[in-house]
């Protein structure tokens, strides 16, 4: 039997990709193992932006040193860099035994094996699938029916429920490489949100290119699958990747009067001033963000932003103006990145390219204004109760570790915490008695100190 290692870089969208490799790969008969004791490497690639490319392609160049000194007698890359790429990378990488595009994860078994046999021509059987089948889309619809292997904890999950997209931000790769925004099936989706509650999912965070334009495509909603998916026995419902000029009042009630769906919301708004906006193709103006993330604020909604600055244009002045747009929102927590040059894309051909010393500058000082919000929300918290989903254990401090229901996997702060006798997977209520720029910290009630010496 061969042992099979898989390293997943780049988004949440790339994991569940890898989540149904894996899937594969167990029911192929393949070993799951650690790099070291692997036969084969498959590196599940992301290239959406410049560091993403080079991390990539760093990991690539790693794991073909292992043929060389280790046990690994075949490489494979997947995913988004050999859909865009895979011509120069035939020639620039020969270590690499294979390459499959970002939705040709139907063929890992044969490319693990080395197979050159023909495989048979896999159609979309789906009744409720709209896809016209032989295409990019009937290739999505299959691979998004494959069961998934969870990397997550057994009680947090992903779930893609669209792919591609069509927004065509002047800065973005992802529509020449994923595609048209193209939604899954309505009983698709709630489908396998069903199956994996009952395989004790607690958490279904739902991820997308751009998650507030499902349905559009096929005539349905975004609120139509929520409203589907709170019947099911899951304890809370996450949206991430969620478009300013797409929330709109009837999805902030919704998310503020449900008692499933997270009151947090992951809008990426990339930048605050209008000209600026115009020149990344954004449809909308710094105006209408204020207006939106206010009342999401009214409504108890916590808002993760993402940011970007040294978009070509920008000048001082424009970055001041996002400077202060971002002190007015006041998100709880926000990434901030440096625009980076992508060959193809609209903006590449734009005049006044940013400087590289520049563009860093602004990224430290944008993201120490954002470290501050952070700890002011954090601040604010201290002397509250709220509610805590226990995940982990950090021995170092000798507390538990957890996520509050405005606190995304990965990406947001932790809450750590004093307890007894508690089970993973759970909620606990935790007094908050401490914070920093990033974490909390507090007790869980009924937590008594003697009984936990």
């Amino acid at each position: 039997m061969k042992n099979v290692a898989v390293i997943s870089l780049g988004c949440d969208k790339n994991r569940v990709d890898t989540e149904r490799m894996l899937y594969r790969i167990t029911r192929g008969g393949y070993g799951i193992c650690d790099i070291s004791d692997a036969d084969v490497i498959i590196v599940n690639t992301c290239a959406f932006i410049e560091s993403a490319r080079q991390e990539s392609i760093d990991t690539l160049l790693s794991c073909a040193r292992l043929k060389q000194t280790g046990k690994c007698k075949r490489l494979i890359a997947t995913g988004c860099l050999p859909q865009k790429y895979r011509d120069e990378l035939i020639y620039a990488i020969p270590e690499v035994d294979a390459f499959l595009g970002a939705f040709e994860y139907d063929k890992i078994l044969r490319a693990i094996d080395g197979d050159s046999a023909e495989e048979s021509a896999a159609s979309c059987t789906d009744a409720a699938c709209t896809c016209e089948g032989g295409d990019e889309y009937s290739a999505f619809c299959i691979e998004e029916n494959t069961p998934r292997l969870l990397t997550t904890y057994p009680h947090t999950a992903y779930i893609k429920i669209a792919e591609g997209c069509n927004n065509h931000c002047t800065f973005c790769t992802i529509p020449s490489i994923r595609g048209k925004y193209r939604s899954r099936p309505l009983a698709d989706v709630l489908r396998e949100a069903e199956g994996l509650a009952k395989d004790g999912v607690k958490e279904l965070i739902l991820v997308a290119q751009d998650v507030t334009r499902y349905g559009a495509d096929m005539g349905s909603s975004l609120l139509q699958l929520l409203d589907g998916l709170e019947k099911l026995p899951l304890d809370m419902i996450r949206l991430l990747y969620c478009y300013p000029e797409q929330v709109s009042d009837e999805l902030i009630e919704k998310i503020a009067v449900s008692d499933k769906i997270a009151k947090y919301i992951d809008i990426p708004v990339q930048h605050g001033c209008d000209k600026i906006l115009k020149l990344m193709n954004r449809k909308t103006t710094s105006g209408r963000i204020i207006e939106l993330v206010d009342k999401l604020h009214a409504k108890g909604i916590a808002v993760r932003t993402t940011l970007m600055t040294g978009f070509p244009g920008e000048t001082e002045s424009d970055f001041d103006e996002l400077c202060e747009f971002v002190r007015r929102i006041r998100p709880e927590y926000a990434g901030v990145f440096a625009y980076s040059k992508e060959n193809g894309t609209a903006a590449a051909r734009l005049g006044g390219h940013v400087k590289k010393s520049d563009k860093v500058r602004r990224v430290k000082k944008l993201g120490g204004i954002c470290a501050g919000l952070t700890r002011e929300f954090n601040e604010s918290l201290c002397g509250k109760t709220i509610d805590v989903l226990y995940e982990d254990v950090d021995y170092d401090r000798d507390m538990f570790v957890g996520r509050a229901r405005f606190q995304s996997p990965d990406v947001d702060g932790r809450v750590y915490f004093k307890a007894n006798g508690i089970d993973v997977g759970n909620f606990y209520r935790v007094k908050i008695d401490g914070c920093d720029d990033y974490d909390l910290y507090g007790s869980a009630e009924g937590y008594d100190e003697n009984e936990s010496a």
